[in-house]
């Protein structure tokens, strides 16, 4: 898919200097003159004034910024056009009042900090992913991923001791039985699966009035992309896929998934649905699809801007998958 890298999150070119995480040293010098971005509990700092083109998107802060009084340690992101780039955990600070409960499953309220600009807030990254630039989307997509991974495996998994950030942030090293730990991703694929110029769509239990999307699942040990699109519709739907093809790819860090977008050709087209999978699943038409998109359509709304499952949505109905 010629267009492939254009997915959000991706595509920007980012320089990670993997080459310097190894030299604590050199770490030293580029924290003293880099930027660090502040994520408290997976949300990232944005500065609303950059939708009128007068700030950036994210907002950076040098160390010894009061954003990170209680700022876990640093973790490298990367050089970007030379400028040391780093994200920082500040989940420990307390807001003075509790922050209201997220309107859905899919979003949550902004938060202030007293340290942030009073036009700046934390946000969930699936809010403003698609506002903001390539160069800043695959920074704050990189940052959240590496700092959930810490959150989540603050012990060795062979011998259940403490282990200590090392590499940068690149590694979890085991202080007692000398084991390393890295950052995990977990392969998920995601599928235009297509029959007769149709689309299959479904709905999984829970999830918002009128949201839709592509199927989507697990890729299991020793299982191929192909094998993968093919189970994961069969499990769903019982449709039964032929030819598979790769797509394109979307790291998407709620919380560490790599999305997998293929093309299936469906051999079938009767819908046996598994209820604990799926609450509904349908065939749309490309003139059906341009409605929803343009969210007129009497039942389904357009998908999350940003999302994998919405540039490929729109691809297809555009003929350009190719």
């Amino acid at each position: 898919m010629r267009l492939a890298e254009t997915v959000t999150f991706g595509g920007s070119g980012l320089d990670r200097a993997a080459t310097l995480r190894g030299q604590p040293e050199r770490m030293e010098e580029l924290l003293r003159e880099g930027q660090i971005l502040a994520l408290w509990r997976g949300q990232v700092p944005v500065d609303s004034a950059a939708e009128t083109g007068n700030a950036d998107g994210l907002v950076w802060v040098p160390t010894g910024s009061p954003l990170l009084d209680h700022a876990g340690p640093p973790v490298f992101l990367c050089l970007d056009d030379g400028q040391p780039r780093f994200a920082a955990d500040i989940s420990a600070w307390q807001p003075p009042e509790a922050p209201p409960q997220p309107a859905g499953i899919f979003s949550a309220a902004a938060l202030p900090h007293p340290a942030l600009p009073a036009s700046a807030a934390f946000h969930d990254l699936r809010a403003v992913m698609a506002s903001l630039s390539p160069r800043e989307a695959e920074l704050a997509a990189t940052a959240k991923a590496i700092i959930g991974w810490h959150a989540s495996h603050g012990f060795c998994a062979r011998c259940g001791t403490p282990s200590a950030m090392d590499q940068a942030g690149w590694r979890r090293l085991c202080p007692a039985c000398g084991a390393q730990h890295f950052p995990r991703t977990d392969p998920v694929v995601i599928m235009v699966i297509e029959r007769d110029g149709r689309l299959l769509l479904g709905r999984s239990p829970g999830w918002p009035e009128g949201m839709y999307s592509l199927l989507a699942g697990f890729v299991e040990p020793g299982e191929t992309l192909e094998a993968a699109v093919r189970r994961e519709v069969a499990e769903e739907t019982g449709v039964a896929v032929g030819a598979v093809r790769y797509l394109a790819s979307q790291p998407w860090p709620f919380p560490a998934s790599l999305m997998l977008g293929a093309h299936g050709q469906a051999t079938s087209e009767e819908i046996t649905l598994d209820p604990a999978e799926l609450e509904d699943a349908q065939w749309v038409t490309k003139d059906e699809m341009v409605t929803i998109l343009a969210g007129r359509h009497p039942r389904i709304r357009p998908g999350r801007a940003g999302a994998i499952a919405y540039f490929l949505i729109r691809h297809w109905v555009a003929d350009r998958l190719d």
